[in-house]
């Protein structure tokens, strides 16, 4: 499949797309996060929290060099916590050489790197940002094909290959899941991941994130068609359900 890159000027100096930038994250990766959120995606999630992260173009325009100046101004905050940065989105494999430039540029400071992502990209195209990556969170958004396309747009398949990738090279990962009522909390659904998970050796442990609906102003805001209005977070009791299907796996889940 095509994945644009963002565009790279004459100059030694790379550039890409930025939708905004969480200077002291706890949600995405270990410790305290510099979070870089990144401007374009291929998927249409339903449920998406960043719907003004579609398109690259709407972005704002920066070099890895401003980054990196901006990043080392919270080192002591990542040091402390065992933290670092983690690049999100959008989809951050929209702009791999931009991301793998900010990895490469991380790791030479001894920072800590994650990469965020759906994992829908050219498993070629990906690698070299892969490599560059200490940690991986994948979000598998469902296991059932259908399912996710249903949630997405997109298909399941290159997700996929990327997990097993990370599997054979033994890259440290994360599994997200967003368990969402009535569209991805079937027990089939979960139970078709928590097998595929179980195959894995290098995933540390599953996310369930529930299913919120913080994200819903933004899609009117933009007269985008928000289809999960009636749709409710899951109760406690469908976490711990979820929960409880991974861990008699014996996969650590949280």
């Amino acid at each position: 499949m095509h994945v644009p890159t963002a565009h790279i000027p004459q100059s030694t100096e790379v550039q890409g797309y930025i939708h905004s930038i969480e200077t002291c994250g706890t949600v995405d990766g270990p410790g305290i996060r510099f979070v870089i959120f990144t401007a374009g995606c291929p998927l249409r999630c339903l449920y998406c929290s960043n719907p003004d992260c579609r398109y690259m173009e709407n972005g704002k325009k920066v070099t890895v060099d401003t980054l990196m100046q901006e990043i080392q101004q919270y080192t002591s905050y990542m040091n402390a916590s065992g933290g670092g940065v983690t690049v999100s989105g959008g989809e951050p494999l929209y702009q791999p050489h931009f991301v793998a430039e900010i990895f490469k540029r991380c790791k030479a400071l001894g920072i800590h790197t994650a990469l965020d992502t759906s994992g829908y990209c050219d498993l070629q195209v990906a690698k070299p940002v892969i490599e560059q990556a200490d940690l991986v969170l994948l979000d598998i958004k469902s296991f059932d094909s259908d399912t996710y396309t249903k949630v997405t747009s997109v298909s399941l398949e290159p997700t996929l290959a990327i997990a097993h990738h990370l599997n054979d090279i033994q890259k440290p990962a994360w599994i997200r899941f967003v368990l969402v009522p009535g569209l991805t909390d079937a027990t089939h659904n979960i139970e078709g991941l928590a097998d595929f998970v179980a195959t894995l050796k290098n995933v540390e442990k599953v996310e369930v994130l529930p299913f919120h609906k913080m994200g819903e102003y933004k899609w009117e805001q933009l007269s985008y068609d928000y289809q999960l209005k009636e749709t409710q977070p899951p109760t406690t009791e469908q976490v711990q359900a979820a929960y409880a299907i991974f861990r008699s796996r014996g996969i650590t889940v949280v």
